[in-house]
């Protein structure tokens, strides 16, 4: 696929799945349920209709922000996603990679099949995504290891206590590949791949756990699987730098709420605090970017495209999906008449709650500039 397609999501993912086996695909692409939330989370960003600005004279735009300590060249980072290596041989390493070589923050995951410290020597700024275990001793270890080889923040988990109905693996008899290369890397070797959760999650999760986590790692710490604004406010009194609006890709509850109206509550109720807020779940363009950062958010994670990109033509697809989306994101700004993240509110949208949107906050620092017409 030349690189110029690679915008194309639709066509990448389609690409995607006559490449990867039934049960592979179904257990990345699918959700829990009837999956209407599932759809609901790509539907929900486009219900919301941006409104450009004209005559503003914006000459370059730079999109540069910083979240959780960390600087970044655009919004938009890599969701955390397992198993990998069932998409592509090199798994996260060519994630890795790729999103080192387009500057782009990327989220680690768990139950990854390279270990934190393979994907670390990939270089960039990685974060890494943390479920609290049973054996609190196997999840202090993991949040030092990562630690210790450069990760700059915590992804907290709190929204799989338990796993959701996924029917797809279900039909499939929660079956997936094996082999040497097909295993959870940063568990003992006997950790074999499963749809469903074969390391044991700790579920009387409490807002205690945010310190510990914390205090652990030595990182900041954003938990991951927040949809109201009680419980954003709860987080962060408990210590947390920020939180993910996230319903786990739709694959936990069925009938939850889509992220982007989620945002909306969760980012008026911390409006008021430094906290950062990050959203994920059916941002598939730079322009649903934009939308986020209008409806409050910090910055979004992207998940899906990124697993299509890297079946499709592993680090030089997921190169080329980044880059198309940060040509998107630089783009839409410029055409929106915005040189700034600073200058993204909600009068840039039309359409659903977009009167709720609190207003924007964000430490912004210059960086570099891009031609605004032809980003």
């Amino acid at each position: 696929m030349p690189a110029t397609d690679w915008a194309d999501l639709e066509a990448t993912e389609a690409a995607a799945r006559l490449r990867l086996p039934e049960e592979v695909y179904d257990y990345f692409a699918g959700g829990a349920g009837d999956e209407t939330t599932l759809a609901a989370n790509v539907a929900s960003w486009r219900q919301r209709l941006l409104a450009p600005r004209v005559l503003r004279g914006v000459s370059g735009v730079d999109a540069g922000v910083e979240v959780l300590g960390c600087r970044m060249t655009t919004p938009i980072a890599v969701a955390p996603m397992g198993l990998q290596r069932m998409a592509h041989p090199d798994g996260e390493i060519a994630t890795a990679a790729a999103a080192a070589a387009t500057d782009t923050v990327l989220s680690v995951s768990t139950y990854a099949t390279s270990t934190v410290e393979e994907v670390a020597a990939a270089g960039g700024v990685q974060w890494f995504q943390a479920y609290v275990l049973r054996d609190r001793g196997l999840s202090r270890d993991l949040l030092q290891r990562a630690a210790a080889v450069g990760y700059r923040a915590v992804l907290l988990t709190v929204d799989a206590p338990i796993a959701g109905d996924r029917r797809r693996d279900r039909r499939h008899g929660y079956r997936l590949p094996t082999g040497a290369n097909l295993r959870l890397a940063n568990f003992p070797e006997s950790g074999q791949v499963s749809a469903s959760y074969s390391i044991e999650l700790e579920n009387t999760l409490t807002p205690d756990l945010i310190g510990w986590v914390a205090d652990v790692s030595g990182l900041p710490v954003a938990v991951k699987g927040v949809l109201r604004g009680d419980d954003a406010k709860v987080v962060v009194a408990a210590g947390a730098s920020g939180v993910v609006v996230s319903n786990h890709g739709g694959r936990q509850m069925d009938g939850a709420v889509a992220t982007a109206d989620a945002l909306v509550e969760v980012a008026a109720a911390l409006s008021d605090t430094p906290a950062h807020v990050l959203v994920d779940g059916g941002i598939r363009t730079g322009a649903d970017a934009v939308r986020a950062l209008a409806l409050g958010a910090h910055a979004v994670l992207v998940g899906r495209p990124v697993l299509w990109a890297l079946a499709v033509g592993g680090e030089a697809g997921v190169r080329g999906l980044l880059t198309a989306l940060r040509e998107d994101l630089l783009r839409t700004m410029a055409l929106c008449g915005v040189s700034s993240v600073a200058e993204i509110g909600p009068d840039l949208l039309r359409g659903r709650v977009v009167a709720e949107a609190p207003a924007h906050r964000m430490t912004v620092r210059p960086h570099k500039r891009f031609p605004g017409a032809t980003a």
